[in-house]
């Protein structure tokens, strides 16, 4: 059904962002539109109980962002999608599912398409804590995507390797030996960035292990490192605590679990921890840089990617402090420039590359034959 938009703005300011809620329980789509709206900011321009609904509805309103849901009658999310995009190429889409592997491996799919990020919707709008968290996440979403600026993601451009952005008081990158370790972290956008990065690095991978902290709820991160290990042909997995840290394999986070590293007997090894959020999430950057950095030290290399909060900002310091490098994502080709904008600000990027560049940066450094 179409919408008045419910919000309005003053002459002067900034005009409110153009949301869509696509959802096939009338329950649920209330209940998200009246969460955007008192979030302040944003204007609900109409709503669909199907794939097939929202393509018309899309191409009358113009939607800035669409929350999609996956499973609906008629047209699903996934199917909806790729039309979504034709019809309003510039709009954001948040696919939107219920914690299931079939959902997680469609989520994964919507973003490969185009979608720019992804959300767990609680079993039942009864269930009030899983509710209030998944309120909290949609309005951090909303509000980081309607300030970050158009991307180019969903025909990626060829971009020319570009010298590093200025940074203040950056600190000069370590000459020291190959690194030992690869750490990286991203956030919203990233497991397509996430993606490029290491498929650019083959055949280095074989020669280092990887660590990887992606935002993302349980179900979807063992979903995630499978998708990786079908694409790169190298064994990934999620991490389960005792997993040895060994060249050749990648660990993905777990969805809801602290990812850090210990020596055991002389060894690093993972270790996993329920411990408090940090920076609202579990598992956080900040846990594994920080850990990297008192088991590694300088033997670490950590790449910084899309994402929005300042999560890794923290672990980085301790990375720098202990003679680590780090590589941040540029502007440009952030989905959200929050986590690596935070490092850059903080002047702890040794690099700051466009996305294409940064698998070559990190290929010449764990090779030994960057300049």
């Amino acid at each position: 059904m179409a919408l008045e938009p419910l919000a309005s703005h003053n002459a002067g300011q900034a005009p409110p962002t153009r949301v869509m809620v696509v959802d096939d329980s009338a329950v649920i789509r209330g209940m998200i539109a009246r969460w955007v709206l008192e979030a302040g900011g944003f204007e609900v321009v109409c709503t669909a109980s199907n794939g097939r609904m929202a393509v018309d509805m899309a191409e009358r309103h113009k939607p800035d962002i669409v929350l999609l849901d996956i499973e609906m009658p008629e047209v699903d999310g996934l199917a909806a999608l790729p039309m979504l995009l034709k019809a309003v190429p510039a709009s954001k889409v948040i696919v939107i599912s219920t914690l299931t592997k079939r959902n997680a491996q469609v989520s994964l799919k919507c973003l490969s398409l185009g979608a720019i990020d992804y959300l767990a919707k609680p079993e039942s709008a009864r269930a009030v804590d899983a509710a209030m968290e998944f309120r909290r996440d949609l309005v951090e979403k909303l509000r980081a995507l309607s300030t970050a600026k158009p991307r180019t993601f969903r025909k990626p451009a060829s971009i020319t390797p570009m010298p590093a952005s200025p940074v203040p008081s950056a600190p000069s990158r370590p000459a020291h030996a190959r690194p030992q370790c690869l750490l990286i972290g991203s956030s919203t956008g990233g497991p397509r960035a996430v993606e490029r990065v290491l498929q650019d690095l083959k055949p280095a991978l074989a020669t280092i292990p990887v660590l990887i902290v992606q935002h993302m709820p349980p179900m979807f991160t063992a979903v995630f490192a499978e998708h990786l290990q079908s694409l790169l042909a190298l064994p990934c997995r999620e991490a389960k605590d005792g997993d040895a840290i060994a060249a050749g394999t990648i660990l993905v986070a777990q969805g809801g679990r602290h990812m850090g590293i210990a020596a055991t007997a002389g060894k690093p090894v993972i270790r996993l921890s329920d411990g408090p959020p940090e920076n609202f999430c579990r598992p956080a950057v900040d846990v594994l840089f920080r850990d990297a950095a008192s088991v590694f030290g300088s033997s670490v290399v950590a790449a910084v990617l899309t994402g929005m909060g300042s999560d890794g900002t923290a672990g980085a310091r301790h990375l720098v402090k202990a003679g680590a490098t780090i590589i941040a994502q540029d502007e440009a080709t952030s989905i959200v420039w929050g986590m690596p904008g935070s490092v850059v600000k903080a002047g702890l990027a040794h690099e700051v590359l466009p996305l294409d560049a940064i698998g070559r940066s990190l290929k010449g450094l764990i090779t030994g034959t960057s300049r």
